[in-house]
């Protein structure tokens, strides 16, 4: 069963009318693992939309940095790789919006034609790492679910 998690709309695609719908539900897949599995699944497959659209620029993706609640949740942490379609670091806790707000006013500062040269360094203490096993179970799902969303 596949979830098209739009609810309220959404914004990345921009779909601000789009509603939510479950597919692929019949009498034997109804079940509350399933329907929670498919809701843990949407949630990583919009992160792979966004993912796909940082790639479609030609930013390389050299690591994934699992944080805040999807860190905490043992499904995110376990399907994420597979659905990601690549290893996925979790950091050690801490503010990593005011880190990285900091990171981008001491850019923005910078005088160096390399801003990253003049920037402070603030190392990540990676907590556990979570290989992408799985992964044609994985390019499965979103395929699945990008075939739903339209």
């Amino acid at each position: 069963m596949t979830l098209v998690p739009f609810f309220d709309g959404e914004r990345t695609p921009n779909r601000p009318t789009a509603s939510a719908r479950l597919e692929g539900m019949n009498l034997a897949n109804t079940t509350r693992e399933n329907i929670a599995r498919a809701f843990v699944e949407a949630l990583l497959c919009t992160q792979r939309d966004c993912l796909e659209d940082v790639r479609a620029l030609g930013v390389p993706v050299r690591r994934l940095l699992l944080i805040g609640g999807g860190a905490r949740s043992a499904a995110v942490r376990k399907l994420g790789p597979s659905i990601l379609g690549m290893e996925v670091s979790v950091p050690h806790t801490d503010e990593y919006v005011a880190i990285g707000a900091a990171r981008q006013a001491a850019w923005a500062l910078a005088t160096s034609a390399d801003p990253k040269a003049q920037a402070p360094a603030w190392p990540v203490e990676i907590d556990e790492v979570y290989p992408a096993t799985d992964v044609e179970v994985g390019e499965k799902v979103y395929r699945q679910y990008v075939s739903h969303r339209g």
